[in-house]
């Protein structure tokens, strides 16, 4: 009999490249149907623990970075370069709810969650989109405080990724839906789409993945704070 926790396990330890360099397209919708479109280009290291997004597009976004670090022993160290203020912002972890560039991520939502900082329970399992899946409820330890008081998350049992995740605010009221789909590339399973609804707001985010490279030997050196304001030029 397998425990939530050995399934978080098997999600954590799953085979994931070294980094991986994408250019990601954001559509934003609001309750109106009004959309707004930006383009970015990422690169990420280490499962996502380290993180630097320039957006290129539209104009009034253009140039504006973030960074990611995070840290199981300390708080993670995030930071947003706004070339209009000419300005590196630090995101406290007090600001941790707070949403990603309009978009219906949190900066939370941005970050792994530390694997000791939850409780897992496997609630059952289902059927979506043709895959089998294992429903795993997450839920933060009382001394972590965090945006949601639980997740669920529909994992597939073929790939050990999420095809499915809802989250709960401190009410336990349905706040949050994500839909994701995947490639496989050189014979690792990589996000292609990924749509966060704010359901209490009626509100939705689409990432769409696209010239996804793989191992490509990215250096720490990168996630480094004055890379932020040097925007790709390829």
């Amino acid at each position: 009999q397998m425990s939530g926790l050995d399934l978080a396990k098997k999600v954590e330890n799953r085979k994931t490249p070294s980094d991986m360099k994408s250019d990601i397209t954001m559509i934003l919708t609001n309750k109106k149907g009004k959309t707004r479109t930006s383009k970015t280009r990422s690169i990420s290291k280490d499962g996502g623990k380290k993180q630097i997004i320039w957006f290129l597009a539209p104009a009034d976004d253009k140039g504006v970075a973030f960074l990611k670090i995070e840290h199981s022993d300390k708080d993670d160290e995030m930071r947003m370069w706004l070339p209009a203020f000419k300005k590196i912002r630090r995101i406290s972890s007090k600001k941790k709810s707070d949403s990603f560039m309009g978009s219906d991520m949190s900066y939370e939502d941005m970050t792994n969650r530390e694997l000791n900082d939850y409780t897992y329970e496997i609630l059952g399992e289902e059927e979506i989109a043709g895959k089998s899946c294992w429903i795993l409820k997450s839920a933060p330890k009382d001394d972590v405080t965090k945006t949601y008081s639980y997740h669920k998350d529909w994992i597939d049992k073929a790939d050990l990724v999420p095809i499915k995740e809802e989250s709960y605010d401190k009410l336990d009221k349905l706040l949050k839906q994500k839909s994701f789909c995947y490639q496989t590339l050189n014979g690792y399973v990589t996000p292609i789409e990924i749509v966060v609804e704010n359901v209490q707001k009626n509100h939705s985010t689409k990432l769409t993945f696209e010239n996804v490279k793989l191992n490509l030997g990215v250096s720490d050196d990168l996630f480094h704070q004055k890379n932020l304001k040097r925007i790709p030029k390829n």
